[in-house]
């Protein structure tokens, strides 16, 4: 089906949010070359982010296709841009853990790269204003994010199925995936889907061998090689399905 690109109703940090001409159930979304980090107090940009970034996603959503994982993803249209399902956003971002890193193993003084014996799940609250704070879960239903416990539940078991998905799929990779954030949001049907991206702004990859981050870290700790880093994960991640395809 042919998409065409309607009035723009939102920029963010990463995208812009357009309407979709005549499908009041859909939005498009163009990935942009922008990079930020602290809560967009650092900015910066490499030329063809918002290309590798959907690339990445788009090789990744797959995956969740393949083992089931309800997405809003519907249509790419262009290198930057794609079709995806309208939803009612839940106003979280929901973060799985598999290795510490970052502000969590400095705010436990624990050594940056400790295997957890099971992943952590962690909830903020999608909120720029506030810097998106963490939040327990009784604060989450406080704050009626979601709408009731069994809700809550079934959030934290999307987010360790797709860990499961990306654990393995990196694995293939030679990357191992210390953490990620997601996003997800309901249908009309009030049916849970994944949303938004997964990419290396969204998480945190290590070379499985040197230990070489390959992530936005490398913007926010001025590792330089960002592009390159970048890159590096779409390379093996479509070098892996080649290989497969060829067996």
């Amino acid at each position: 089906m042919d998409y065409t690109r309607g009035e723009l109703i939102h920029e963010g940090k990463a995208k812009r949010v357009f309407a979709v001409n005549g499908q009041e159930d859909l939005i498009w979304l163009e990935f942009k070359d922008d990079l930020t980090a602290f809560n967009a107090e650092k900015t910066g940009s490499f030329e063809g982010k918002g290309q590798v970034n959907l690339a990445i996603t788009e090789n990744l959503f797959a995956e969740f296709k393949r083992y089931h994982i309800p997405t809003h993803w519907v249509s790419k249209v262009s290198a930057t841009e794609l079709v995806v399902r309208k939803l009612e956003m839940i106003p979280l971002e929901v973060v799985v853990r598999n290795i510490l890193a970052g502000s969590t193993a400095k705010k436990f003084d624990l050594k940056e790269g400790t295997e957890l014996e099971q992943s952590i799940v962690e909830l903020f609250y999608k909120s720029d204003e506030l810097g998106d704070p963490f939040m327990n879960e009784d604060q989450a239903l406080m704050l009626k994010a979601v709408d009731s416990k069994t809700e809550l539940e079934q959030i934290k078991q999307m987010a360790l199925d797709v860990n499961d998905i990306l654990v393995q799929t990196f694995l293939k990779a030679d990357i191992r995936l210390v953490d990620f954030k997601i996003e997800l949001g309901k249908n009309s049907k009030g049916q849970i889907l994944l949303a938004d991206e997964v990419t290396p702004d969204s998480c945190r990859l290590w070379d499985k061998s040197s230990q070489k981050k390959l992530d936005k870290d490398r913007f926010r700790r001025d590792l330089g090689s960002v592009k390159e880093s970048y890159e590096e994960v779409l390379a093996r991640l479509t070098s892996d399905k080649k290989s497969e395809a060829t067996v």
